[in-house]
């Protein structure tokens, strides 16, 4: 059986800005037209330490990434999707 899955010409789907959204922008930017919302929420955000994103960890131990933009930024489809192999390790079944 051949895959038959052709990559796209364009990288359209990286890339998405919701100027729509009531919470647009929800970090403070330079330029809004280059928030990426593809990623609302980090799904990388259980990765703790691993992350590889701009974090801090409160005196109560909860993880604040109000100053990452990561997920937020041109490059994150390409950085999201190479972190998750580590998530998918965490998670599979030994």
């Amino acid at each position: 059986m051949s895959n038959s899955f052709k990559m796209p010409e364009t990288e359209n789907f990286k890339f998405m800005c919701n100027r729509d959204c009531e919470f647009f922008p929800c970090h403070k930017v330079n330029n809004p037209e280059e928030f990426n919302c593809l990623f609302c929420y980090c799904p990388l955000y259980a990765l703790g330490r691993e992350c590889g994103g701009n974090f801090v960890y409160t005196e109560d131990g909860i993880k604040d990434c109000s100053n990452c933009m990561i997920p937020h930024s041109k490059g994150a489809y390409d950085h999201i999707m190479e972190k998750s192999k580590l998530l998918i390790d965490k998670v599979k079944e030994k």
